[in-house]
């Protein structure tokens, strides 16, 4: 059975800077409360109307595809893993497949919904893919564009200072090369605590959407379709919520966890990393799991100081970002790992 490569890696982020100073104007926050916090320096926000998370994704895929050396045309399946989807539906798998161009229907689409742990998810689905035959050059993207849903308010501030911009893609193939590839991954989740890292609303659950009577339902139904109502925007109810320290607590307790898992797995110790990718939710959290595993700095990679918690694009813009600084070499032993929303959790080990 062969295993999965990466071939190609490649990522994108929008030209627009935004700093801590930037969002001091807008709410009641100070550069040094969020570096303090987060270790945030700066993110990236995609334009207005012009860019969007599934061209922000064609723009880290056309890169990946290009280094890999395929064209569009090669890939035979996609996987996008986004929680800022251009729409409600269809998922942005087959808008990123119009955008490269390549409709023909031989091809299929599967849209991951992970949030922050969607690029380790969906590395393991196209990992299985790949092994069993069914597919040779699977495009795999993570993007985000959460610039677009956040609140700017005071109100919003622990949330709203997190998160930017960006994408990151790859090409994965088989390769008969034993020491090269994907050697294991693990994924879990625990719904627990869904309710305390979410986007409530507009949701089929709620109780807040407009009452429809026009076709004969009983009021008492709460008859409604998914949009957002008055009460929605006045109390704030349709941006992001977190519960800061559970998920900092629950975030610290599992990435060891299944980094030990993954490790264990093939019989590997943590010194044997020779370079660890965290997701970017927050750089204390990534230092903290950091001294856990007893890495040197030069063993870790953090970018969420210029780029923010780009949720699903955190470790393939990072990925990228080591690889074309010559941190990632052949042979390497590179572990990913991430925790999010769900919540829901996983790691990798990769033979570079």
């Amino acid at each position: 059975m062969p295993r999965t490569k990466i071939a190609g890696i490649g990522f994108y982020v929008p030209e627009q800077v935004v700093t801590n100073h930037d969002l001091m104007r807008h709410m009641e926050t100070t550069d040094e409360w969020i570096q303090e916090r987060s270790g945030i320096v700066e993110r990236r926000y995609a334009k207005r109307h012009e860019e969007t998370t599934s061209s922000l994704g064609a723009k880290a895929a056309r890169i990946a595809i290009e280094r890999a050396g395929i064209t569009p045309a090669d890939v035979d399946f996609i996987i996008f893993a986004t929680l800022s989807p251009d729409y409600f539906f269809p998922g942005c798998g087959v808008l990123l497949q119009r955008e490269l161009g390549i409709t023909h229907t031989e091809i299929g689409a599967l849209d991951i919904r992970n949030q922050c742990s969607g690029f380790v998810y969906g590395l393991t689905v196209a990992d299985q893919f790949v092994r069993s035959g069914m597919y040779k050059n699977i495009l795999l993207v993570g993007a985000e564009v959460h610039s677009m849903g956040l609140d700017y308010s005071t109100r919003g501030r622990n949330v709203t200072v997190l998160f930017g911009d960006g994408a990151g893609a790859v090409i994965l193939q088989p390769t008969d090369d034993a020491n090269q590839g994907i050697l294991t991954s693990k994924l879990h989740s625990d719904g627990t605590h869904a309710e305390q890292l979410a986007l409530i609303n507009p949701g089929a659950h709620s109780g807040y959407h407009d009452h429809n009577t026009d076709f004969g339902y009983d009021e008492s139904l709460e008859f409604g379709g998914l949009f957002l109502t008055e009460k929605m925007v006045e109390d704030g109810m349709a941006f992001p919520v977190m519960d800061g320290q559970l998920v900092f607590k629950t975030a610290v307790t599992k990435f060891p966890e299944v980094i030990k898992e993954v490790l264990d797995d093939q019989g590997f110790t943590p010194a044997d990393i020779d370079l660890f990718i965290p997701h970017q939710a927050n750089l204390r959290i990534s230092q903290f799991v950091q001294k856990k595993l007893g890495l040197p700095d030069e063993k870790v990679w953090n970018n969420i100081q210029r780029f923010g918690n780009t949720t699903a694009a955190t470790i393939p813009i990072a990925l990228c970002e080591a690889w074309e600084a010559g941190k990632v070499k052949k042979g390497d032993l590179i572990c990913i790992a991430a925790f999010g929303s769900g919540f829901t959790w996983g790691a990798s080990l990769i033979r570079w």
